[in-house]
């Protein structure tokens, strides 16, 4: 009998990385705009769960956004 394969976490437009240790790292597929950068916005993040990982990601991507009404 076969088991089916777990699923792995998944954030989309983010490359998630789980380290042998099981903390977790996410690195955006395409680089934020230089304002938002310039905001505080990282590309990369890393946290010790996945809730939190996706917490962290939330977090750049609301203050990319914030930036990119801004300068609408």
């Amino acid at each position: 009998m076969q088991h089916p394969t777990p699923s792995r976490p998944v954030i989309p437009g983010w490359r998630l990385i789980i380290s042998d240790a099981g903390r977790f790292w996410a690195f955006r597929s395409h680089v934020f705009p230089f304002a938002a950068v310039r905001a505080g916005a990282e590309s990369a993040v890393d946290a010790d769960t996945f809730e939190e990982i996706q917490a962290l990601v939330a977090e750049q991507e609301k203050t990319a956004a914030l930036v990119e009404e801004v300068t609408s």
